[in-house]
């Protein structure tokens, strides 16, 4: 068996498709531009990277970007007022402070600060609160991204039994609610699991998002079973060159191809799902704020 490759960067294309005809559509028959709002502080160049790309996506769906960028040095109060001033601007729909924060800033603290209404990546007390509730919440960009990409692949959930390797906030609880909803019967599993490969082998649904370099190895696979693997891991390949570098996921891709049905790849599954999910988050955000209904 070789795996059906699930192909993140042709849906996410699709996924910003429908997001610039609903642009369209709010702006002609509302005249409201939604607008996002991305905050960075300091000058990672991975997280500068990400915040370009989302920058330049925003851009070209037709929505207003707001970029703003606060030096590394800049402490907790400062940042603070900077979410105070997006939440009160009506041109902002949805806002995102770039994570990871200076050791100086308290994540929770800013995540928390801004509006629930704003808070396109979902992280907010209030929408992980609605989220487990069954209410009407902003869904993290990641897990909805994989929850979309399974339903196309699989079509019903129902019934099917899930594993979701990872406990964060913002991959692996979420996820594991999203299945739920889809009457799958899901297990949390992470590194600390006892006998992670039996658990793993159950599975007709595999979400990987621990953040371990090929930790799911492909003889863990369950034969037919669809692979969603959140993790990018940067490890070095001497082969490339000295100094250089390769791109891995959470599972040991060529071993798991040989038994999945569906899988996908890394990079070009998942990552390119968030950015465009983000733009779907901002638009969403910006119907709720306006009491619009697109559908």
């Amino acid at each position: 068996m070789t795996a059906d490759i699930i192909d993140g960067k042709a849906f996410a294309a699709r996924v910003r498709e429908t997001v610039a005809a609903d642009v369209s559509k709010l702006k002609d028959k509302h005249q409201i531009t939604p607008g996002l709002a991305v905050v960075i502080v300091g000058h990672d160049p991975a997280s500068e990277v990400y915040v370009r790309n989302k920058v330049k996506q925003t851009a070209e769906v037709g929505m207003n970007s707001f970029h703003h960028t606060l030096d590394a040095s800049t402490d907790q109060a400062t940042l603070l007022a900077k979410v105070a001033e997006l939440n009160a601007d009506p041109a902002v729909h949805g806002i995102l402070v770039q994570l990871p924060l200076p050791k100086q800033i308290d994540e929770a603290s800013v995540i928390n600060a801004i509006n629930p209404e704003k808070d396109v990546d979902g992280f907010h007390v209030v929408n992980s609160g609605l989220l487990a509730t069954g209410g009407d919440a902003m869904v993290p960009c990641t897990p909805l991204g994989c929850i979309m990409m399974l339903k196309d692949t699989l079509g019903d959930l129902s019934g099917m039994r899930a594993i979701v390797v990872g406990r964060s906030n913002i991959v692996g609880k979420p996820m594991a609610q999203l299945l739920l909803d889809e009457n799958c019967t899901v297990t949390i599993a992470h590194s600390r699991t006892q006998d992670l490969a039996s658990e793993v082998a159950r599975a007709d649904i595999v979400v990987a998002a621990v953040g371990r370099p090929e930790m799911v190895q492909g003889e863990w696979i369950k034969p037919g079973a669809t692979v969603i693997d959140v993790g990018i891991n940067r490890i070095p390949a001497p082969e490339r060159g000295e100094g250089k570098h390769r791109l891995v996921g959470d599972v040991a891709f060529k071993a798991a191809s040989e038994r999945a049905n569906a899988i996908t790849p890394v990079p070009g599954g998942v990552g390119p799902m968030t950015i465009a999910c983000l733009l779907r988050n901002t638009v969403t955000a910006a119907c709720r704020q306006k009491g619009i209904d697109l559908s």
